[in-house]
C-alpha cells in the first residue's frame, strides 16, 4: 500500500538565527552568512501572505511640484568630510562609516559632533563601545566641548530610541552599530539579524524625524565592510575611512552617495590634538632635497578628482641569497614586478635580474593606479645605474608589457597640479592636451625613449671641460 506524502503546508522549516535565511532541510553552516550551529528548526512552512492595499500617507505629486529644499544639505563644519559628502549632511539622510579599528573614525566624528551643534541644531553622540568619561577625556583633548552636544553610553536600542525622544537632536551619531543590540530580536550583538534590525529602526527615525545620522561600522580582516550587505543597501551614504595607523594622512572615501558624486576623497591629518582636514596634502607625500638623489621619481596621482604629487623610491643592492628580495611599501608588488620584467626586456637594463630591489613610497600614500607605471620605471633605473633623474621632473603615464607608454586620464589636471608646486618638468604620453605656463613637457612613446631623461655619467675630468657647452645645448629634457 503506498504511503501517503504530508502536505507542503505540515514539512518542517529552519531559520538561521543570525541572517533569518530559511530552507526546508537542516545544515550545519548556514549558507547565507557562514554561520555554524545557527540553523534550527521553527516548524512548518509559513503560509502565504499577501498585502491588501492601505490608505496612502502623503498623496503622490508631479515631481515638478515636489518642494527640494527639504533635501538642502548643511554643513558639518568639517570642510574635508563636506566634500565628500557632497556640501555637507541632508536632513534624513543616513551615513555609514567604516574602517579599521584605531583609524580614528571616533576621533572625527567626535570633533564633527561638536561643531556641527548650536543652538538651533543639537548632537546626540551615543557609544556602546567606551564608557561616557572616556568619550568626555578624548573630546577635551581636541577640543569637541560644546553646551548642545549631548553624550550617552547606550548598547540597547530601546535607550537609544528614548534619548532621541527627550533630545530632539538634528544629529545622532552612533558609534558603533555593531555595538547595539534590539531585545526583541534573537542573536548577540554584532549578528546580522541585530545590525540590520538596529540599522532599520535608526533609518525609520531618521526619515520621520528629519534627523542626519551617522554610523561608525566595522570592517573585516579583508577590509570589507562587517554585517549584511543589506546594510550598505540601506543607508543612503557609505563612506570608508582609510589609511596607515603609524602614518599621518587619512583619506575618507566616497564608496556610495545618493546626495552627490562618488568619486571625491577627503584628505585628514591624525596627530595628538586630534584630527585636521588637509585642503593641501601633497607636501606630506615629498621630501624636500636641495639635490636630486639616485632612485628617485615624482608623479601626480588622482585620488577621486583631487591630484596628489607623491613620490615613489627604489632601492637596489648585492643580493646575498640565491633569491632576490622584492620588497615593496605602498605599491603593488605585482606592477612592481612588471615594470621589473619591461625594464630587462624593453629597457635593456640586465642588473636588476640579480639584486635585492626595496621600493616604496613617501608619507604613506598607496598609489595603485596605473599612472604610475612610469614613475616607478624611472626610479628603478635611476637606482640601477646610480645616476639621478633631473631635479623637478614628474612622470605620468601606464606602461604596457610591449614597452609603450599608454595615456591616463587627468593629465591637464594633473600637470597644473605639478606647476602649481613648482615643477617644471614633466614625462607624459602622446597628446596631453594644453601644457601649464612655464613647464616644458617632452611626450615619450615608449620607456626606451623615457629613460634617455637619465643623465650620462660624469665624464673624465679633461673631456669635461671641451664638452660642456654641447651637453648644455643636448638636454635630455627638450621638448614643447
Amino acid at each position: 500500500m503506498a504511503t501517503r506524502k504530508s502536505p507542503a503546508k505540515d514539512r518542517p522549516s529552519y531559520r538561521c538565527t543570525e541572517c533569518g535565511w530559511t530552507t526546508a532541510k537542516w545544515l550545519g553552516r548556514c549558507p547565507e552568512c557562514q554561520a555554524w550551529g545557527t540553523v534550527e528548526e521553527t516548524g512548518g512552512s509559513a503560509a502565504v501572505r499577501t498585502t491588501a492595499p492601505g490608505r496612502v500617507t502623503t498623496a503622490a505629486l508631479p515631481i515638478g511640484q515636489v518642494d527640494g529644499r527639504q533635501a538642502t544639505a548643511r554643513s558639518t563644519g568639517v570642510a574635508e568630510l563636506d566634500r565628500v559628502l557632497g556640501g555637507g549632511l541632508v536632513p534624513g539622510a543616513v551615513v555609514l562609516l567604516a574602517g579599521e579599528p584605531g583609524v580614528g573614525k571616533s576621533t572625527l566624528l567626535l570633533d564633527v559632533a561638536a561643531k556641527a551643534a548650536s543652538d538651533d541644531h543639537r548632537t546626540l553622540y551615543v557609544t556602546g563601545e567606551e564608557s561616557a568619561s572616556q568619550v568626555r577625556l578624548r573630546a577635551d583633548r581636541i577640543g569637541a566641548i560644546d553646551d548642545h552636544l549631548y553624550l550617552a553610553a547606550e548598547t540597547d536600542l530601546s535607550a537609544v530610541l528614548g534619548h532621541l525622544d527627550s533630545v530632539k537632536p538634528s544629529l545622532l551619531i552612533l558609534d558603533s552599530v555593531q555595538t547595539v543590540a534590539s531585545p526583541e530580536i534573537d542573536g548577540a550583538p554584532g549578528g546580522m539579524a541585530q545590525v540590520r534590525e538596529v540599522a532599520g529602526a535608526l533609518i525609520r527615525a531618521s526619515k520621520e524625524r528629519g534627523m542626519s545620522t551617522l554610523l561608525v561600522g566595522h570592517v573585516t580582516k579583508d577590509g570589507n565592510i562587517a554585517g549584511p550587505r543589506l546594510l550598505e543597501h540601506l543607508v543612503d551614504v557609505v563612506l570608508s575611512f582609510e589609511g596607515d595607523r603609524h602614518a599621518r594622512l587619512r583619506l575618507v572615501r566616497g564608496v556610495k552617495n545618493r546626495y552627490g558624486a562618488t568619486d571625491e576623497v577627503g584628505c585628514f591629518e591624525l596627530h595628538d590634538e586630534g584630527i585636521t582636514g588637509l585642503a593641501d596634502p601633497s607636501g606630506l607625500f615629498l621630501t624636500r632635497r636641495d639635490e636630486p638623489v639616485p632612485g628617485t621619481c615624482l608623479t601626480v596621482t588622482l585620488e577621486g578628482r583631487r591630484p596628489l604629487v607623491a613620490e615613489v623610491q627604489a632601492l637596489t643592492v648585492d643580493s646575498q641569497i640565491p633569491s632576490p628580495r622584492r620588497t615593496t611599501s605602498g605599491l603593488e608588488t605585482s606592477r612592481v614586478s612588471m615594470m621589473l620584467a619591461v625594464l630587462e626586456q624593453r629597457g635593456r637594463i640586465s642588473a636588476l635580474g640579480k639584486r635585492d630591489i626595496y621600493s616604496a613610497t613617501v608619507g604613506g600614500v598607496k598609489l595603485s593606479e596605473p599612472a604610475a607605471d612610469l614613475a616607478v620605471a624611472l626610479a628603478l633605473a635611476s637606482a640601477a645605474s646610480d645616476t639621478p633623474l633631473p631635479k623637478n621632473l614628474v612622470a605620468i603615464g601606464e606602461v604596457g608589457l610591449a614597452g609603450e607608454v599608454r595615456r591616463v586620464t587627468g593629465v591637464q589636471r594633473r600637470l597644473a597640479e605639478a606647476a602649481r608646486l613648482g615643477f617644471t618638468h614633466a614625462l607624459v604620453p602622446a597628446d596631453p592636451g594644453k601644457i601649464p605656463a612655464g613647464m616644458r613637457v617632452r611626450e615619450v612613446a615608449d620607456v626606451g625613449e623615457a629613460l634617455r631623461v637619465l643623465p650620462r655619467r660624469p665624464p673624465r675630468e679633461s673631456a669635461r671641460k671641451e664638452g660642456a657647452a654641447e651637453e648644455a645645448e643636448a638636454s635630455p629634457l627638450s621638448g614643447r
